[in-house]
């Protein structure tokens, strides 16, 4: 799978994701402190899964309608980096085809996804 990974994401969870086979793009070692909004259009040619723990991805997703092609927020926090990539693979691996153009998240114990909405016909 295709992830870019905000800078927000902890590097030992970007090394073990590319580990795990994935093509990684890290924010923090491409363009760190880039806005947002260039986060989001950087993902979209790669068609790329936004990996984040960046709640402000939503307002600019759901409030903004800033196009994308998934994201997944990480409510890790307070976990040991080895329990967050266990749950992150766990989720590529079930649910990965479900990630592209949805809005996931990833809490102990919960995956939730909430795909993007068709255009009327």
């Amino acid at each position: 799978m295709i992830l870019v990974a905000d800078e927000g994401v902890d590097r030992e969870i970007v090394v073990q994701l590319r580990k795990e086979g994935h093509d990684v793009f890290y924010i923090a070692e491409m363009s760190p402190a880039i806005p947002d909004s260039d986060v989001l259009e950087l993902a979209r040619p790669k068609n790329a899964i936004l990996t984040t723990s960046d709640k402000d991805f939503g307002e600019l997703i759901y409030r903004q309608g800033q196009l994308h092609t998934g994201v997944l927020l990480l409510r890790l926090a307070g976990l040991p980096n080895k329990h967050k990539v266990a749950l992150i693979v766990a989720v590529l691996k079930e649910h990965g085809t479900e990630l592209a153009h949805a809005f996931s998240v990833i809490s102990p114990g919960v995956f939730r996804t909430r795909p993007e909405k068709s255009s009327p016909s």
